[in-house]
């Protein structure tokens, strides 16, 4: 059925024809690369830096506030794009977002105060975000396949991590960053980046969604599935989104470059491992348990010995893609069409919202050599967790019978 959100002038351009809407996806997908990695190399540097001047805890400030800018960047989506075509919604959040990139990583260098650096984060990624579920809404506009929005996120999540590697791996002067010539460099592609972003959003297809009531926009769409979504996070990501501060301070900066490969080569294998866990037609909730795990698995023992940070990695990269696939493929396809983009911005944002709570939590509760420790415990209760779900789909499969449209689509 065509999306009544497509503008005429959309459809026009784009055409029925498959070839066309190949290379509208190549479009999207090229604009969302290039973006991410520069997003990642300028992100990686800024954590890096902050580690440097404040340890673990100013890092684990501005993780967290970049989560939370996550969390409010779901209702400003919302309201965006009630009035908002897909165009302008691109173009003016990746103009706000350039210009927050540049404040956060010249304020952090030139030694702004920690809690003013933390409030530019959480601007600039309520806009980066707002572009992120403008961009998803434009693949789904063209192909609504989970195939389609796994591949997408995988690749997304492939090249943060080779930013993020390349970050690391950058020569630092005496005050942690670059200077001269690469610094410029760095603010060149942290900020140009973001160039065809503006230049893919002319072809934009969704048009705004005027009848969509304001009270709508700020209520939690799926509730039930977005709030395991968001438990999955709490429990599990924290290892994982806290990998580039806990190695550099545990390992040292190079194990940083290469666990984020690790990372990557993870990531590639997402959309596989998402096709062979479907055929067991597990529950949604089930199959989010099992990725949870994997996200936790590798990181009991990897303060130990530097190696095992490459293991609890790959293993964080595979589930933590997949994870976010499945659950975004699963939520486009239950959407109304006249609230993906809205519905898409929810899903990142309570995933972020339990990783926001995990960042900020653990540098409290435990030092650097004792994440091993917390998740061992997450594992524990979200094993639990598993298994009291599989005796439930073994004893009672009744109440699972609904079918999945994620699993159905695969």
């Amino acid at each position: 059925m065509t999306d009544p959100r497509v503008s005429r002038r959309g459809r026009r351009r784009a055409g029925p024809g498959g070839m066309r809407r190949a290379g509208r996806l190549r479009e999207l997908l090229v604009s969302g690369v290039v973006d991410s990695f520069g997003l990642a190399l300028g992100w990686t540097l800024v954590v890096l830096i902050a580690t440097a001047r404040g340890g673990l805890a100013e890092a684990a400030l501005y993780n967290a506030a970049m989560l939370v800018g996550v969390v409010l960047s779901a209702p400003v989506t919302g309201w965006l794009a009630r009035h908002l075509d897909g165009r302008v919604l691109l173009r003016g959040a990746a103009g706000i977002e350039v210009m927050l990139r540049f404040g956060t990583l010249f304020g952090l260098i030139a030694g702004w105060p920690a809690w003013l650096i933390a409030v530019l984060v959480a601007v600039q990624h309520v806009a980066a975000w707002a572009g992120f579920a403008g961009m998803r809404a434009e693949v789904s506009a063209v192909d609504s396949s989970a195939r389609s929005m796994t591949r997408y996120a995988v690749s997304i999540a492939g090249v943060e991590a080779a930013g993020t590697a390349l970050a690391a791996l950058l020569p630092v002067g005496p005050h942690g960053y670059p200077t001269g010539g690469l610094l410029i460099a760095v603010f060149v592609v942290y900020l140009g980046s973001l160039l065809p972003t503006v230049l893919v959003a002319r072809r934009a297809r969704i048009a705004p969604a005027p009848s969509v009531p304001v009270s709508f926009t700020w209520r939690l769409p799926q509730p039930r599935l977005l709030l395991a979504g968001a438990g999955v996070m709490l429990l599990a990501s924290g290892p994982a989104l806290l990998a580039v501060p806990v190695t550099a301070e545990l390992h040292g900066d190079r194990w940083v470059a290469v666990a984020a490969i690790a990372f990557c080569a993870g990531t590639l294998l997402a959309t596989r491992a998402v096709t062979a866990l479907g055929r067991l037609h597990l529950p949604a909730v089930l199959r989010w348990s099992l990725w949870g795990l994997g996200m936790l698995a590798g990181w009991i023992l990897a303060p130990h010995w530097a190696p095992l940070v490459l293991l609890a990695q790959f293993a964080a990269g595979l589930s933590q893609t997949a994870f976010e696939g499945d659950m975004d493929a699963r939520v486009a396809v239950e959407a109304r069409p006249e609230s993906v983009t809205r519905d898409l911005a929810y899903s990142a944002s309570v995933r972020a919202l339990g990783g926001a709570v995990a960042v900020r939590l653990l540098p409290m509760l435990y030092a650097a050599p004792a994440i091993g420790l917390a998740a061992s415990a997450a594992s524990l209760i979200l094993g639990v967790i598993t298994l009291l779900l599989w005796a439930a789909l073994t004893v009672a499969p009744h109440l699972f019978r609904r079918t999945d449209p994620v699993q159905s689509a695969t």
